[in-house]
């Protein structure tokens, strides 16, 4: 049996946060974040993670043509759930009505999605589960130190989602294989420590002290090279070879690193995927957010071959090679979205710059 995705769907939220925007109560500039990351804008979301990740999971169900009744298994890629008691995926499920799916939540951080896809890949092809929706979905701002430029710049929220169902034609496409690890020597270059049972919760004030480790040299370094030997292997793995890479979709972490894999890679034929701009860092939302861009304005065609790759935290990484299905046209269309917000990007973490760096308040409401 073989898999394929069968619809595609995104939350992307209103509220735009641009980097003259956090110039004002960052010491920072749109010509430093730029130079750096490439970034130029990213997304503040003002509902919970699976808000957001229920949004993209109905416009990837109506796209494949089903009813969220349909799915059998709920996987949720994410590193900022909304508690930790119950997963975010179950409340994903009640606010869809997916009555009928097993849901769980899956934390690779930054890499969670293509680990998420592997795992419906498995449920498709084992016969466990017909129809698989495999959701990335960050709330990441809420988790953010806003006295940290180095980190504070990088990230957005956001949600994607794809359907996964058997391929029976070869039209329909197929998901052809996966290649996941992870690193623990890279473990703490980047994480956010004693963020769980590991904190001690009776210490005043301890969870709004969030402090990331962040070493962003070795990050580019490490991150370039781990998503470059895993995209090689899993096109050696599927069978394929690098001159039948039509699309290569890495995770958006930050345009020199997408930069250094595009160099690293010898992919004749391929396009890179570039949407780091729009969205910043969107942890495990970055790829199917990419994709469903990319989708939509074009730059993806039907039966095109294309990879996926990520690397995150642990250091976690993977690759995926597929073949997408030959027609794209959406099968159906939801109206689902989350609530307007009446306010600005600045509203949404008012509460964190108030406590984190309240010396910056007069700066917000000053022309740059």
């Amino acid at each position: 049996m073989k898999s394929t995705i069968t619809g595609w769907g995104k939350c992307s939220p209103q509220s735009v946060m641009t980097n003259d925007d956090l110039a004002k109560f960052i010491d920072t500039s749109d010509e430093w974040i730029r130079q750096r990351t490439g970034i130029e804008e990213r997304r503040y979301c003002h509902v919970n993670n699976s808000d957001m990740a229920s949004v993209a999971g109905q416009h990837a169900v109506a796209c494949a043509g089903l009813t969220a009744k349909d799915i059998d298994v709920i996987i949720l890629a994410t590193c900022t759930p909304d508690s930790l008691i119950p997963s975010a995926a179950a409340h994903v499920q009640k606010k869809m009505g997916a009555v009928n799916a097993s849901v769980y939540d899956i934390n690779a951080a930054c890499a969670g999605f293509v680990y998420a896809m592997e795992q419906g890949k498995a449920f498709i092809e084992s016969g466990l589960y017909k129809k698989a929706l495999v959701i990335g979905s960050e709330h990441i701002t809420w988790l953010l130190d806003w006295s940290d430029r180095g980190t504070a710049v990088l990230f957005g929220d956001g949600a994607g989602a794809v359907v996964l169902e058997e391929s029976t034609d070869e039209t329909e496409g197929e998901i052809y294989s996966f290649v996941n690890g992870l690193s623990s020597e890279k473990l703490e270059i980047l994480e956010v420590p004693n963020f769980g049972s590991a904190m001690d919760r009776f210490k005043p004030d301890e969870a709004a002290k969030i402090k990331w480790t962040f070493e962003g040299p070795e990050i580019f370094k490490s991150g370039v090279r781990a998503m470059s030997n895993a995209s090689k292997e899993v096109v050696q793995k599927s069978g394929l070879k690098e001159e039948d890479i039509d699309i290569v979709i890495p995770h958006q972490a930050n345009l020199r690193i997408i930069e250094g894999l595009e160099k690293s890679l010898s992919f004749p034929n391929s396009k890179m995927i570039k949407k780091v701009h729009r969205y910043g860092n969107t942890s495990a939302a970055s790829i199917p957010l990419a994709l469903v861009d990319a989708i939509e304005e074009g730059e993806i065609k039907g039966g095109e071959t294309a990879i996926f790759t990520a690397v995150g935290a642990g250091l976690s990484w993977g690759a995926c090679a597929l073949k997408l299905k030959n027609d794209l046209t959406p099968k159906n269309t939801s109206d689902a979205k989350i609530p307007e917000f009446d306010g600005t990007a600045v509203d949404t973490i008012m509460k964190a710059i108030k406590y984190q760096i309240p010396e910056k308040l007069e700066q917000l409401w000053k022309p740059l």
